[in-house]
């Protein structure tokens, strides 16, 4: 497992290198996010997802949340409905994550044909995810186990099955994001977080 230093702009190069390595490996990568460490694969990517599914002892019934830098790059994933374009684009970045359609059957879908997607707050993680992105960013941890904020907590856990280990220091933690599914209609808030929706939205509670 290679771990690299990632906690300013100056960490950036290397580790968007080591990162696409990792990837054209198949390989699992841990990388902080706002609130604790994710783990990344190549949502599209049969070989590497199946990897994470395996080191994180989750069902494959259970999609993997896909984080990207912006919303063009997660239409390449999901079909995102007209109406719904500008007010996503008004409201990324933000701890605000949809589940939408998968455009093509991503293998990070799991068994299902949706997925869950956000552009994240840190402008760190988006300019990772501008050059490497868009990848999961699935809790890093075993599958009912708690959430981890510490690099050396996911190299103890889970460094057995990582390529890279970007060391972002302790995360800040927190309440994670505000899961908003805009398939029904209307839309419904599938878990409360720090974010909520304008009331123009139409989102049921």
């Amino acid at each position: 497992m290679l771990r690299l230093l990632f906690r300013s702009e100056a960490d950036l190069p290397a580790a968007a290198a080591a990162v696409r390595d990792a990837m054209s490996d198949h390989g699992v990568v841990a990388l902080p996010t706002e609130t604790y460490y994710g783990l990344a694969v190549d949502p599209d990517d049969d070989v590497a997802v199946e990897r994470l599914f395996t080191l994180k002892r989750r069902p494959r019934d259970k999609a993997l949340l896909v984080v990207g830098a912006s919303l063009e790059q997660l239409g390449r994933l999901v079909q995102i409905p007209d109406d719904w374009r500008e007010r996503l684009e008004s409201a990324w970045p933000a701890p605000l994550t949809v589940v939408l359609p998968t455009a093509a059957g991503s293998p990070a879908a799991g068994s299902g044909r949706t997925l869950a997607v956000r552009v994240p707050a840190s402008g760190l993680l988006r300019a990772l995810l501008a050059v490497a992105g868009p990848i999961t960013a699935t809790s890093a941890n075993c599958s009912g186990g708690e959430a981890l904020a510490s690099a050396d907590a996911v190299a103890e856990v889970l460094g057995h099955g990582l390529a890279v280990l970007l060391d972002g220091g302790t995360t800040p933690g927190g309440a994670p994001s505000t899961l908003v599914d805009l398939i029904s209609s209307p839309p419904r808030v599938l878990r409360k977080g720090p974010w909520e929706p304008p009331a123009a939205w139409g989102v049921a509670s």
